[in-house]
């Protein structure tokens, strides 16, 4: 038995499901960013990353888990399709979306590993009590302070934000930087940016990525805790940092800077704030929890379902 013929055909098609269901939750994700986003509330950034990862996580994960099982269990060996050429071109196109995303994915990856390889030539270690990662003084002219590196995490802190920052706002902007370490931003940062979707075309990605900014900073505000006197040296130190140089929105690298993303107003009021207020969260735990136990319930009927879509699909291509 040819088993190559199956499973080429099988790739095939799977990659042309990938491209169709990546196409949908793109469309749909952009019309429902377009209107969440008109809200004043920042939101979670688990609510955001969600909504900027689904089109790639819902396509890979209907192809894996459903695509793919349906058609082991129900397309026979001895009457597989040929290869027409509109299948072969959404393949093809599937294809080119996943290399592209992979590329862009390494591109951020080895630009932020070349700008923190140039400042860590200029570091020297700095000691600071409570620091569970190293953390670097750069000789450099750029005020940055920024938490770098996935796998490795460093914070680098250039001369000019060591010299105009306070001893106390200096340790505000540390707690600061180490809630985004808790929270693996620069792993989402990096996830956002290795995607493979269709959101680009739409510019729905930039809009995701800046509200997921947003929402991240306001969250690691947070990580300095409730002391009015620490939240106040907090907003001391961003509007010093933000003086000195102009915010970055963008999850172009993997890198996460003190004033990086959000209105640094915004940020301002809601640290002195009396009673700080966190960012609204939506029971995404729920609703995963309810998603999976309708799909284990109707799995078995679904994949048949898929099947016989599959066939009206790839009969009624030109």
């Amino acid at each position: 038995m040819n088993v190559l013929p199956y499973v080429m055909h099988g790739a095939t098609v799977a990659l042309a499901w990938l491209l169709l269901f990546n196409l949908a939750a793109a469309g749909l994700v952009t019309i429902a960013a377009r209107r969440i986003a008109r809200g004043r509330n920042v939101g979670s950034p688990v609510f955001w990353l969600a909504l900027r990862l689904f089109p790639a996580a819902s396509s890979l994960g209907f192809v894996a888990f459903v695509f793919l099982p349906s058609y082991w269990r129900y397309e026979p060996f001895e009457s597989v399709e040929g290869f027409d050429v509109s299948l072969t071109t959404l393949a093809a196109l599937a294809l080119t979306i996943i290399v592209t995303a992979v590329l862009r994915g390494i591109t951020a990856w080895r630009r932020a590993e070349r700008r923190t390889n140039k400042w860590m030539r200029a570091a020297t270690p700095l000691k600071m009590n409570g620091a569970q990662i190293p953390i670097y003084a750069v000789d450099t002219d750029a005020p940055v302070m920024a938490l770098v590196g996935v796998l490795r995490p460093r914070l680098l802190i250039t001369r000019p934000v060591l010299e105009t920052l306070t001893e106390e706002e200096l340790n505000a902007s540390v707690a600061h930087e180490l809630g985004h370490w808790r929270a693996f931003d620069n792993l989402k940062r990096l996830a956002m940016c290795a995607a493979p979707d269709l959101l680009a075309p739409f510019g729905a990605a930039r809009l995701l990525e800046r509200r997921w900014a947003a929402s991240a900073e306001q969250l690691a505000d947070s990580a300095v805790g409730d002391n009015g006197r620490v939240r106040c040296a907090l907003a001391s130190a961003l509007v010093k940092v933000a003086r000195l140089a102009p915010a970055v929105t963008s999850v172009a690298e993997p890198i996460s800077a003190l004033v990086d993303g959000g209105d640094i107003t915004a940020r301002v009021q809601r640290l002195l704030d009396e009673e700080p207020r966190g960012a609204t969260r939506r029971p995404l735990r729920w609703m995963a929890l309810a998603v999976a136990a309708s799909l284990a319930l109707g799995y078995a009927p679904l994949l048949r379902t898929v099947h016989a879509v599959t066939e009206i699909l790839v009969n009624s291509l030109p």
